[in-house]
């Protein structure tokens, strides 16, 4: 069955060449909740508390969402063993540029933000 539905997967993304860049840029970033990360980290580095302010995410939620956004290289993780052991995260070079991209679908929201819905919406 897995094998079927990775085949099947393979189909659809072959015909839908133009499409799969964005698919996953969007499968990269996907949740709110990372994007509120690669929203705070955009003026330099911060520690965890710091994130967990700024987004209002619980530990667990901003946990996962950074383990995400490091795995795929859009957060950079950074460790000082001193006492206090010390985490900080920053947006790394692939982070900063989709930062970027983001800047033209932040515009479009703003402009346009009145006419989106906020709740989630039908299921296909």
């Amino acid at each position: 069955m897995a094998a079927e539905t990775e085949a099947r997967q393979k189909e659809i993304e072959e015909e839908n060449a133009t499409a799969c860049p964005v698919i996953h840029a969007i499968d990269q970033i996907g949740t709110p909740w990372r994007m509120n990360v690669i929203h705070a980290l955009r003026d330099g580095e911060k520690r965890f508390n710091e994130l967990k302010r700024a987004t209002g995410a619980r530990s667990k939620t901003l946990s996962d969402a950074l383990d995400e956004l490091v795995d795929n290289n859009i957060v950079g993780r950074r460790m000082e063993e001193d006492a206090p052991i010390a985490v900080y995260y920053e947006l790394t070079t692939k982070g900063e540029e989709l930062l970027e991209a983001l800047a033209g679908l932040d515009e479009w929201a703003q402009d346009w933000g009145e006419e989106i819905p906020t709740g989630p919406g039908p299921r296909p």
